[in-house]
């Protein structure tokens, strides 16, 4: 590399004025070159991750831990509220908070009992931990997942024939779920999956509604109990040339036509106040405030935030969830093994890569937010074990100090860190346990 540098500098000092001008075009390449050399990065640490930090510090938690604001969650569950329409009713998505005290804390401060679950096992404990809770599946499961629940359901007041949504997609699952019920003589409530334009399944014929029904009517043990349309897709169209406009429109007639079969098949005794019209996600709730079709949103991200939710649908609401976990090891270099020659020459053009930091964990579905200017590198590769990051000599950390991240998610990356530990008032106040995913 020293030789390869000596060659091109002597080659540079014999170039003589005139091949200067006439190599413009070469002078005009080396600055665009020094246009587009990375911006150097990297600042102080603000003051609310100081206080993050040494709330965690404070407690002795020393290694990876998850961390919810709870003040923030509160605005964020405040800011939700107030979009919602007189009426509209509110389920929470238990994947995106799961941890039965973070959902207690949500469905006293949201006054609601709704929850929306995506997983056998945390159907089961939800029966028997709050069994107060109405019940709706996020996903159409398997029905033998459907039918371990039932067996596992043991004693508890929790009634499934009155408390839980079967979600169904097709005509296909429905027989199963019909023998499963006649099988088990278990009453079943019928939810019917919509496919509003997400297009990852779902019913996407009103005219074909109506021999569902009549299949649902015709059995005794089962009820039809609404739709579910989740439209998250909404806020991703671009927002050009009417694209993101139409695309909203088209959902939503397309769950209108569902509602309004439906009532034509029930004529008289239709009564949509007493079924579960559930829509929205996170991204699209608040496209929502007019809804008259449907009579409940579903959210769950929102109220904590993580990255994939910094959309302009969501500008009125803050991130509440973190990552904090110790610095191991720093240097003050970037060597990547078997290509320590380039640490001089990539340092010198990417000033980010001045210093290394290895922290106590990584690999999450994360980005480094504390101190600013942090980030992995995609050459040396990822770590579960000691993540190695990189920042420019604006930041100072040493070992034991902490880096903040924030979760992309929060399904199941809340699960990856043991209990959630709740911040509040600028100390750890709790500890609040995750769902277990059961066996």
């Amino acid at each position: 590399m020293r030789d390869l540098l000596n060659q091109l500098k002597a080659r540079f000092n014999n170039l003589s004025r005139r091949s200067l001008i006439l190599g413009g075009g070469g002078i005009a390449t080396l600055g665009l070159l020094a246009l587009s050399r990375p911006a150097e990065e990297g600042g102080p640490v603000e003051t609310y991750f100081k206080k993050l930090g040494s709330a965690v510090a404070e407690k002795g938690l020393a290694r990876p831990t998850l961390v919810i604001d709870l003040a923030r969650l509160d605005q964020n569950i405040e800011v939700m509220k107030s979009h919602l329409r007189p009426g509209m009713g509110y389920r929470i998505v238990a994947k995106s908070l799961p941890s039965l005290p973070l959902i207690r804390h949500v469905m006293a401060a949201a006054d609601t009992n709704r929850l929306m679950l995506f997983h056998q096992p945390f159907v089961n404990l939800v029966a028997k931990e709050e069994p107060g809770a109405d019940v709706l599946l996020g996903k159409p499961m398997p029905v033998a997942a459907a039918a371990r629940f039932y067996e596992e359901l043991g004693e508890t007041s929790f009634d499934p024939s009155t408390q839980l949504q079967w979600l169904i997609d097709t005509p296909d699952r429905l027989a199963e779920y019909q023998a499963l019920a006649n099988t088990l003589g278990q009453e079943m409530r019928i939810n019917l999956e919509l496919d509003v334009g997400l297009h990852r399944g779902g019913f996407t014929d009103p005219a074909a509604l109506k021999p569902i029904l009549e299949t649902i009517d015709a059995d005794p043990l089962l009820t039809f109990s609404g739709f579910m349309g989740y439209d998250p897709h909404l806020a991703s169209v671009p927002d050009i040339m009417g694209w993101q406009a139409s695309a909203i429109a088209t959902s939503m007639d397309v769950y209108k036509a569902f509602v309004d079969a439906a009532a034509d098949h029930y004529g008289e005794s239709w009564k949509p106040e007493e079924l579960t019209l559930n829509t929205a996600g996170s991204p699209t709730y608040q496209l929502h405030k007019q809804t008259m079709h449907a009579n409940e949103v579903a959210v769950g991200s929102a109220l904590v935030k993580p990255t994939h939710f910094d959309v302009s649908t969501l500008a009125d609401h803050v991130p509440a969830s973190f990552i904090t976990t110790p610095v191991v090891k720093t240097a003050d270099r970037t060597d990547i093994p078997g290509l320590e020659a380039l640490t001089g020459p990539t340092r010198l053009w990417d000033r980010n890569t001045a210093q290394t930091f290895f922290i106590y964990g990584g690999n999450w579905l994360a980005e480094p937010v504390s101190p600013p200017g942090l980030r992995t590198n995609g050459v040396f590769g990822r770590s579960s074990n000691q993540e190695m990051l990189n920042g420019s000599n604006r930041i100072d950390l040493a070992p034991n100090d902490t880096v903040v991240l924030r979760p992309t998610q929060s399904e199941f990356v809340f699960l990856q860190f043991g209990d959630i530990q709740v911040f509040d008032g600028g100390k750890i106040t709790e500890s609040w346990p995750v769902f277990a995913q059961g066996a």
